[in-house]
């Protein structure tokens, strides 16, 4: 009797930037023979998630470690909404460089992006429907990215319930998971503010927004007792990643994956889109120090 292969899911977690280690994580996995047969993503996981199941991941890794911060202001068209960025620009350039209508139920393997209501707090799962719409409001992070209105409902990041979304690849029928925590390492760190908002201002992509560039950095990174305490962007950034993690340690206690990689990302900020090569670097050499983990999954 043929022994039955085990189908294995990666679980993709949230953390911005830090999320381009999922490249370097899923090019390692791959030198070693290990493929998903089901991938679900949170927020960037959803985002790199998608271009892995449209065979599209080894293009994006070679775009995103060309990004610049001047490529990364071209791409952010602001806002005064409902978040800081729109995130229009970055989904006209995924359907430009993959394929403008792309249904999940049409993938080659098993694929879904999770988002949550803003008005119930529910988890939604996209496992059909238009891919790209589905990235769009997994990445909804509250404060950055303006939330997403599909299906009657207001849609927003999946890491406000699911960060690293393990129980959507076991309910998909993964026998083996595993799963990604972006955020593990990065709780407690210093702030950053004074860095950031140098850079922000000397990374200014034209002198359109010239203005828009050093109002938004004085209103992010300045507070109000001469930058004696945290600014506004520490305290969205801090408030993330302490949420993130204490979810996903609740939620793995309960339903915990087979191998759990945590790349040590403690100094990638989440707008930190131009350090692609460091964050795939540590992805790699994350699994690199869990292969007897791996040994499970052969």
């Amino acid at each position: 009797m043929t022994k039955k292969k085990k189908k294995i899911g990666f679980a993709l977690g949230g953390g911005a930037a830090r999320g381009w280690a999922h490249f370097g994580i899923i090019r390692a996995l791959e030198a070693h023979g290990i493929k998903p047969d089901i991938i679900c993503g949170t927020s960037i996981g959803a985002l790199v998630g998608a271009t892995y199941a449209t065979n599209c991941h080894t293009y994006f890794e070679q775009w995103v470690l060309s990004l610049r911060k001047r490529d990364i202001a071209s791409l952010l068209d602001f806002t005064l909404g409902g978040g800081l960025i729109e995130g229009n620009k970055l989904m006209k350039l995924m359907r430009e460089q993959i394929s403008a209508d792309i249904k999940i139920e049409d993938l080659a393997i098993s694929y879904a992006a999770v988002a949550t209501e803003l008005s119930t707090g529910n988890e939604v799962w996209f496992q059909k429907g238009d891919l790209f719409d589905a990235v769009r409001a997994s990445i909804s992070l509250p404060g950055l990215f303006t939330p997403v209105y599909l299906n009657h409902e207001w849609l927003a990041d999946g890491a406000l319930v699911n960060p690293v979304p393990v129980s959507v690849c076991r309910a998909l029928g993964a026998d083996q998971i595993i799963a990604v925590d972006l955020n593990s390492h990065v709780v407690g760190k210093p702030f950053r503010q004074a860095k950031l908002k140098k850079e922000l201002q000397d990374s200014k992509p034209d002198n359109n927004i010239k203005r828009w560039f050093n109002e938004a950095s004085n209103k992010l990174f300045d507070n109000e007792k001469n930058n004696e305490g945290p600014g506004i962007f520490d305290v969205l950034n801090s408030a993330v990643t302490i949420m993130q993690d204490r979810i996903t340690r609740s939620r793995m206690a309960g339903d915990p994956p087979d191998v759990l990689l945590r790349p040590n990302l403690s100094n990638i900020g989440l707008m930190d889109f131009d350090r692609a090569s460091e964050a795939i670097e540590r992805g790699m050499a994350c699994v690199e120090r869990h292969l007897p983990a791996l040994d499970v999954l052969h």
